[in-house]
């Protein structure tokens, strides 16, 4: 059995397991919409840049939905798991999964039984890029020295959220455009790579900015390059890699879906109270403390988006020798 068929059976067995759980949280949901607090699946770590989002943001909307929300880390599988738990869900609103671009890079790995266009996409909240961070006592200042110490020390060890994620393709490309190799290093979720870094256990992470914006103004950890087009105002004499010679804009962004049988009405419910939210004062606070760029959009952009996506990151994946073909 070679590491994809490995892989795919973990998968299986992981989405076995959050079928069971999705089975045994069936309730009865006739009443008007919400009669009963509301999941929100996020599929990744707690202290993430989704987890942080997902619960800034439940506590925006929670006095208009009128009913408690509750966010729960579904975790495994790159995300799939979490995925697989919201498309199984009752499609009556009770239950919103958080989605990110793992939707579309994980039914093209052939690790997923799910397409995208099975989740109706309810708002699109943020986008943000993928950074290139290393520990601040790390002799390499710029990316430049980096690059010098990767050739030197042959490969660097380089964390990311989970094989085949944004996170892991970001630094695929960078390992690209500037001839270097690493020794990519998955882990269950940002934080959980943030944390490797801090320890000592790896060289570099390529996450978001806001995944590491505590560290870096704690002085542990600081940025050689962002695949954006702007610097981040939190760290900038961070350049962008365009800056560098390298243009690369490359990222994630995240947001809101149901199960697309789920009724008009209430998907329509639901893209009302949660845009109330994500545009008040309270998250707009939350998000610039938390480094999270908001980027809203409605659900028909977001589903475009999602669907134009798919032939970019599939083009993209097939480069890296990461989509599945028969």
């Amino acid at each position: 059995m070679n590491v994809r068929d490995k892989i795919a059976w973990c998968t299986v067995i992981l989405l076995l397991c959050a079928l069971v759980g999705q089975r045994l949280m069936r309730v009865d949901s006739s009443g008007t919409f919400p009669n009963r607090s509301v999941l929100l699946i996020c599929p990744y770590s707690a202290g993430g840049g989704s987890d942080m989002l997902a619960r800034g943001l439940a506590r925006a909307a929670e006095p208009d939905l009128g009913q408690t929300i509750t966010v729960n880390n579904v975790t495994g599988g790159g995300g799939a798991v979490g995925f697989v738990a919201g498309l199984l869900a009752p499609p009556d609103g009770h239950t919103v999964t958080m989605i990110t671009i793992e939707l579309v890079s994980l039914p093209l790995q052939g690790l997923v039984p799910f397409q995208p266009d099975e989740f109706a996409p309810i708002l699109r909240l943020n986008m943000d890029p993928a950074a290139l961070a290393v520990r601040a006592d790390c002799p390499a200042n710029t990316f430049e020295e980096f690059m010098e110490w990767s050739k030197r020390d042959s490969k660097l060890s380089v964390g990311n959220s989970g094989p085949g994620t944004v996170w892991h393709m970001a630094a695929a490309r960078l390992a690209e455009a500037a001839s270097l190799e690493f020794n990519h290093v998955p882990f269950g979720g940002a934080s959980h790579a943030v944390t490797a870094l801090v320890g000592g256990h790896i060289d570099a992470v390529t996450v978001s900015p806001g995944e590491l914006r505590s560290q870096i103004l704690a002085g542990q950890v600081k940025i050689l390059g962002v695949m954006s087009e702007d610097r981040v105002s939190y760290s900038p004499d961070s350049p962008t890699f365009t800056e560098l010679g390298y243009p690369l804009i490359f990222g994630t962004w995240r947001g809101l879906a149901v199960p697309r049988e789920t009724p008009a009405e209430v998907r329509a419910k639901l893209a009302e109270v949660f845009s109330k939210a994500a545009y008040s004062t309270e998250l707009a606070e939350f998000a610039d403390a938390a480094g999270l760029n908001m980027a809203l959009a409605s659900g028909s952009d977001f589903a475009l988006q999602i669907k134009n996506e798919k032939a970019q990151i599939a083009s993209i994946m097939k480069k890296l020798g990461l989509i599945y073909e028969k």
